[in-house]
Parts: structure tokens; C-alpha cells; sequence
């Protein structure tokens, strides 16, 4: 299986499911408190799961997370301290999948692409969904 954390002083800045990850059973590999949930669903052929919805329950989320999964090219995904300083690249191509969960990142396109994203809304607007940092 090929799951990685990155982490940084005790700050988890985000969750990747690399290209390629197999799986036997449905895994989700963020913490169960987490807000947002990152996992690989598999199921055996004739694998039915029975209608459902999913119920309407209040939730207080203060964190905005983002996922990118990669559907063509290359993207360059750096972390940075609350300080300003880059701590570490992550590249990512086809297949590959991204869970942006906290602190600051910059995504830099190596090679033209496209990206499946998933964040949580209402999109609040530019002006207070991100803020901008100085970068040493």
C-alpha cells in the first residue's frame, strides 16, 4: 500500500494516496475525527451496497480542506512553515491523489493538467477562503 503523511512539527499538512495504491477492502486513511475522510473504497465483483442516504446532521467544521487527484500532467505541491520557509515537494502525476488538509502549500504545474478537486463549501469567495503568505 502506498499511503503518506506529510507532516511538520506535529502538523499534519496533508494526506497521499500515490498511483498505483491497491487495496483488498475499503480503507480510509485520515483519523476518524478528521473532516474531511481520504480512503480507497474496493469491493469484490457482485458487491451490492444497499440504498442509503446519508442524513442531514449539523457539523462544525472550522478547517478547509482540499483534494486533488490528478487526471493528466504534473503538479508540484510545496508545504511551507508558518514561517514562510519551504519544508518540502511533493510531485505528483497521473493517478496520484492529494488531501490538503492544513497549513500553506503553493501548487506549481510542471506539465499541463488537469485535476479532479473536491473542497468543502459554500465557497466563501477568494478574499476569505485564502490567504496569501510570504514565502522565504
Amino acid at each position: 500500500m502506498s499511503f503518506e503523511v506529510v507532516e511538520h512539527k506535529g502538523r499534519r499538512y496533508a494526506e497521499i494516496i500515490w498511483a498505483g495504491t491497491s487495496v483488498d477492502k475499503s480503507i480510509f486513511f485520515s483519523p476518524a475525527g478528521s473532516s474531511f475522510q481520504f480512503g480507497l473504497l474496493a469491493h469484490e465483483a457482485n458487491f451490492v451496497e444497499p440504498a442509503h442516504y446519508h442524513p442531514k446532521i449539523e457539523r462544525k467544521i472550522e478547517d478547509l480542506q482540499q483534494m486533488f487527484v490528478v487526471q493528466k500532467g504534473v503538479i508540484a505541491v510545496d508545504f511551507f512553515s508558518d514561517e514562510g520557509d519551504r519544508f518540502r515537494e511533493v510531485i505528483l502525476r497521473q493517478g496520484d491523489a492529494v488531501m490538503l488538509i492544513h497549513g500553506a502549500h503553493s501548487v506549481r504545474v510542471l506539465e499541463t493538467m488537469q485535476c479532479v478537486s473536491v473542497k468543502q463549501g459554500p465557497f466563501l469567495g477568494a478574499d476569505r477562503d485564502k490567504v496569501d503568505i510570504s514565502v522565504k
